[in-house]
């Protein structure tokens, strides 16, 4: 069925918007689930809490314990959650946009683990603090973009060259992750283990502001160039007969799509397949044309916060970091995206 579209409404100025109604419909269903497994998974824990009594505790109505474990140590995990699944989520719908391949996310072409070997560095060779391996992670995020970005440039950046250069970056990559393992003691390796495995376990309100400020600098900067992002996926020959500026929007996307990733993985570990499955999900549930940043973050917000839920829950006593359940759910439909694309002659 065809997206249903109203008028564009164009104002002083020249500036015009134009709503999809499907897509905000889905973009609020988005939410909507996101707040309430928020909720839900507030008051959930060793000691559960009604969701009417969560409510009632977020409006600043609850008893003293309460107001402990909801706003000191529940809220901060769920609000890391979501920003940690919005920025994944976003990243991906842009390198899926620039590349225009839909396996060009940040787990294919390797950020997640440039970030986790700056996160080694520092717990194996510096027995580094939870501070500093995060600025390892961040580090090794951006070094390893930038990496991709001077390796895959010729004549500019397209897009099974930036898919193909991320994958052999993400090979070495691993390596030098695996032999930073060998060399750790069995303390540090299994700190490196755990962080690596990718959680929202532990995190407090020092995660929440720094996400949340990267967050309210990148998003409005990547949505004030959604319009160049849509026309590059035309082609570069058509993006510069329509006056977009092909190559300084294409560097600054992905440097803010490697910040979003970055900071993401820094705060939450490595968690997997978050930034290739959100995008999809997203575009086939808006059924429409162009990068749906927006759905893309709701959807990467949602699919994280549930993930979450379900990592404390739906295994009995054993409760499982996020990363494993993001990495199965996200495996198999990586597998599913593979055959699709074989069967379409794409791959």
């Amino acid at each position: 069925m065809k997206a249903t579209r109203i008028p564009a409404v164009r104002a002083r100025g020249g500036l015009s918007v134009r709503l999809d109604v499907r897509a905000c419909v889905v973009v609020a269903l988005l939410l909507l689930v996101m707040l309430a497994s928020g909720v839900v998974l507030i008051g959930t824990g060793d000691f559960p809490i009604p969701a009417s009594d969560v409510l009632r505790t977020l409006a600043g109505g609850g008893d003293a314990g309460q107001e402990f474990i909801v706003n000191e140590l529940r809220l901060p995990r769920v609000l890391v959650g979501i920003l940690v699944g919005a920025s994944l989520g976003l990243g991906g719908a842009l390198f899926q946009s620039i590349s225009r391949n839909p396996l060009g996310s940040p787990d294919v072409l390797g950020l997640g683990q440039g970030s986790t070997a700056g996160a080694l560095i520092m717990i194996v060779l510096f027995s580094g603090s939870a501070a500093e391996v995060t600025l390892g992670a961040l580090a090794g995020g951006l070094v390893t973009g930038f990496a991709i970005y001077v390796l895959a440039w010729k004549q500019g950046v397209h897009g099974y060259r930036l898919v193909l250069v991320g994958i052999g970056v993400s090979a070495v990559v691993t390596a030098v992750n695996g032999y930073l393992l060998t060399k750790a003691d069995l303390v540090d390796a299994t700190r490196a283990v755990v962080w690596m495995t990718g959680s929202l376990n532990g995190r407090d309100w020092s995660q929440v502001w720094p996400l949340l400020a990267m967050c309210a600098v990148l998003v409005p900067l990547v949505l004030g160039n959604a319009r160049g992002l849509r026309m590059m996926e035309m082609g570069d020959d058509v993006s510069y007969a329509l006056g977009v500026r092909v190559e300084r929007t294409r560097l600054v996307l992905m440097v803010s799509a490697v910040l979003l990733t970055a900071g993401a993985t820094a705060a939450a570990g490595p968690v997997g397949f978050v930034a290739l499955t959100a995008p999809q999900l997203a575009r086939r549930l808006t059924r429409s044309p162009g990068p749906n940043l927006v759905p893309s973050m709701c959807m990467g917000a949602t699919l994280l916060i549930v993930a979450d839920w379900a990592s404390q829950r739906a295994f009995g006593a054993d409760q499982l970091p996020v990363g494993v359940v993001t990495g199965v759910v996200g495996g198999l439909y990586l597998l599913w995206l593979l055959v699709t694309e074989r069967r379409a002659g794409r791959i």
